[in-house]
């Protein structure tokens, strides 16, 4: 075990394998820390790679979804990465730092997108990938009150943009800040040394206390990422493009090739979409996976699925477009239970939404 990870549970932290807390002992006042304050996640297994050299942003375009070049320093943008049938490997947030191209994977695939984007770099490209993980450690702050932490190291300005990022000092040490988009109030993350890990970590509490900011584990996290929409886990798989789980707005439609482009150009210019990513209505929780029926045919399946510490239930599905109008009742699960479609999730073309 780690320091960090003994830290966790010297406050009370049960932890998962990976030594991320699952939660500090009271799940409700973390959720309801999320929905009314804010709250401060350990993250540290997602994944970290930095891209360094002339190449750098070269290589990502020419294999991933959105518009890379041109970026601004300081900028983010996120992108997927995709196989030749446009199926989901990767998504990744990209940040331009002055030393290189910062992307955060999602947990657990920082080692794997790192050996892909190695497997890529052709003869006379100039451009190194390191990958950070282990080096470094990263936290996240959630909530309506993030902005107001945030703002104790200067960032209060930046509470109108998506996505950026910037150097900073917290215990004296430094570290990287960085804006995500939200699942709850607003996203910030922090990365810093895993050897500074420890004391910025109390840093970043003894900045929000005035605020009342608490630690929170990833069981409150998920719960959060299905209320929100996010796509995450088995919704990120090779069962699916990323224009069927809402990821509309992490494709650039201008930009040159890529792996897995032509698939998706077609069913954009074509405005024809076989599955979308909806979020439904349990009257009982149902774990997911789980198959979904339409008129006793299955059309889809459940991804996500979670109860709040108020038992009130959130589930993300991906289903046939014909059956996903909002309203529309479902069947999940062997044992059929009843489901009904509350809206389409995440971002989508207006030939959906409307």
């Amino acid at each position: 075990m780690n320091e960090l990870a003994g830290y966790h549970q010297h406050m009370g932290a049960l932890l998962a394998a990976d030594g991320i807390p699952l939660h500090y002992g009271d799940l409700r006042s973390e959720y309801h820390a999320a929905l009314d304050r804010a709250i401060l996640l350990d993250r540290s297994h997602e994944g970290r790679i930095l891209l360094e050299g002339d190449s750098r942003f070269d290589l990502i375009n020419r294999m991933s979804t959105n518009e890379l070049l041109g970026m601004s320093l300081f900028e983010g943008r996120p992108t997927v990465f995709t196989n030749a049938n446009a199926r989901i490997l990767f998504r990744a947030m990209c940040y331009n730092l002055p030393g290189g191209v910062l992307m955060i994977s999602e947990p657990g695939q920082g080692q794997a997108l790192s050996e892909l984007l190695r497997r890529n770099i052709f003869y006379g490209d100039k451009v190194v990938v390191r990958d950070q993980s282990l080096t470094t450690a990263q936290f996240a702050v959630h909530g309506p009150k993030s902005d107001q932490i945030m703002g104790r190291v200067g960032l209060e300005l930046l509470s109108s943009v998506d996505y950026f990022a910037c150097e900073i000092a917290l215990d004296r040490r430094p570290a990287t800040a960085a804006r995500r988009r939200s699942i709850v109030g607003q996203h910030w993350i922090i990365i810093c040394p895993a050897a500074s890990a420890l004391a910025i970590h109390r840093q970043i509490l003894d900045f929000g206390q005035s605020f009342e900011l608490q630690p929170a584990g990833s069981l409150a996290y998920n719960v959060l990422r299905i209320r929100s929409g996010r796509p995450a886990g088995l919704e990120l798989s090779s069962e699916y493009i990323p224009l069927e789980v809402g990821l509309w707005d992490e494709v650039n439609f201008e930009k040159g090739c890529y792996t897995g482009q032509e698939i998706i150009a077609r069913m954009e210019s074509r405005q024809r979409l076989a599955k979308v990513m909806v979020r439904l209505e349990l009257a009982q929780l149902v774990n997911a996976p789980a198959a979904v029926y339409y008129d006793g045919k299955e059309c889809g399946k459940l991804t996500s699925s979670a109860a709040s510490p108020d038992g009130e239930i959130f589930a993300l599905a991906v289903i046939k477009t014909a059956s996903a109008r909002p309203g529309t009742a479902l069947e999940v699960g062997d044992d059929r239970r009843p489901a009904r479609v509350r809206e389409i999730a995440g971002a989508q073309p207006a030939f959906i939404s409307d």
